[in-house]
């Protein structure tokens, strides 16, 4: 196991498998605002995966893509030796991942409120977020997991909130 690190370096980026997919390739090592060049990311591949694969198999990659998720978190948050590293973004990806494949098709502007909304569920964590984002927490498969839900319970929020405003609208 690496020394515990202030911050993630690229060094590190490269040290693990587990540590290149939790920081998504590098988004989660931006200085500023990882969490959301994590989800700018996530909303880049997850188009680029589209011109690839048909939403059934998208389907089937998110879904896949939650182990690896918990996985990659619990590792690389026991090596940087915090429990909730903010340059760890596979969270993001993934749950993000989740709102693009069940809004989508959709246009532009639906696109930029789910971001938006995502967003803010995950950085503002209100009601069900953070209670999500305080039930799993240390090292160990409980603090991956952790990591991993709060950003699902986001993916939700920003979900019902989009068919809430597609109901009334």
């Amino acid at each position: 196991m690496p020394p515990p690190a202030a911050r993630p370096t690229l060094r590190m980026l490269f040290a693990h498998p587990a540590h290149l997919l939790a920081f998504a390739f590098g988004a989660g090592l931006s200085p500023v605002a990882a969490g959301t060049v994590g989800t700018l990311w996530a909303w880049v591949a997850f188009l680029v995966l589209q011109t690839w694969f048909t939403p059934a198999t998208i389907g089937w990659i998110v879904f896949a893509s939650l182990p690896v998720a918990w996985w990659s978190s619990t590792v690389t948050a026991r090596h940087l030796a915090v429990m909730d590293p903010g340059s760890i973004v596979i969270d993001e990806v993934v749950a993000f991942w989740l709102v693009l494949w069940l809004l989508l098709p959709a246009g532009l502007l639906a696109q930029l409120i789910a971001f938006a909304l995502f967003r803010f569920f995950d950085a503002a964590k209100p009601g069900p977020v953070g209670w999500a984002d305080n039930l799993f927490h240390g090292f160990g498969w409980r603090g991956g997991l952790g990591i991993v839900l709060d950003d699902l319970v986001a993916a939700f929020c920003t979900l019902l909130v989009i068919a809430l405003w597609r109901t009334l609208a």
